[in-house]
């Protein structure tokens, strides 16, 4: 995925428990988590003002739905853009924990 020329890396920051969309050097996004046996709870997601509608939201929600689906996690997203995000892509909707 490419925002104005350049990569979004996502990467999983396990001291900070989030995943973190860099744009080049910038920290440009991240989404915070809570991770217990076999689940991950997605807290919070924020991308920096200066790269909203670029695709960073975007590239973070698929990356770390992806993430949980290569862990045989369940996900529940706690934050509502990811839920929001789950919604508009209903081929992530398996991976969502009943309660």
């Amino acid at each position: 995925m490419t925002t104005g020329g350049a990569d979004v890396v996502v990467t999983d920051n396990l001291r900070a428990q989030r995943y973190e969309a860099h744009v080049g050097p910038i920290r440009a996004g991240f989404v915070t988590y809570r991770r217990a046996p076999g689940v991950v709870t997605f807290v919070h997601t924020e991308v920096d003002p200066a790269f909203e509608g670029h695709g960073v939201g975007s590239r973070l929600a698929s990356a770390v739905l992806d993430d949980a689906r290569a862990r045989g996690q369940r996900v529940v997203p706690r934050c509502r853009f990811i839920a929001a995000w789950i919604e508009g892509h209903p081929e992530y909707g398996d991976l969502v924990a009943t309660q």
